[in-house]
């Protein structure tokens, strides 16, 4: 399996006292397919290198796991609660390729948008 370490930094939310900060996000370690697609299979036979890390300039790192539930991926946290959870929209749908936008719904439950701008092999 492939690893493609990916760089995902807030954007501006519109509507949002949130503006863009490229000091806040995330990085994630995930398989990808060729066209930038999370790779479900590749997933499934090494959960173990999957992973997530947020980032933030006024907080301590936090380091992860990319986990999914179904067909929902979220990052989890806290393998012994659910309560730490981040839920993804649609990350299975997303092409992680620089430029894109995903967004995470924060550990306070609001949804923000982040830009990726970094995709390379880990």
């Amino acid at each position: 399996m492939s690893l493609s370490r990916i760089v995902m930094r807030l954007a501006r939310n519109p509507g949002s006292e949130i503006g863009g900060d490229d000091r806040r996000g995330y990085t994630l370690t995930a398989p990808l397919t060729a066209t930038g697609l999370l790779d479900a299979e590749a997933y499934a036979n090494d959960r173990a290198s999957c992973s997530v890390r947020r980032f933030a300039p006024d907080e301590d790192a936090v380091t992860g796991r990319l986990a999914r539930r179904g067909q929902n991926w979220f990052f989890d946290y806290d393998r012994q609660s659910s309560d730490d959870d981040e839920p993804v929209h649609r990350l299975g749908d997303h092409h992680f390729v620089v430029g894109e936008y995903v967004t995470v719904t924060d550990e306070d439950g609001q949804p923000l948008t982040y830009r990726i701008t970094e995709v390379q092999a880990a």
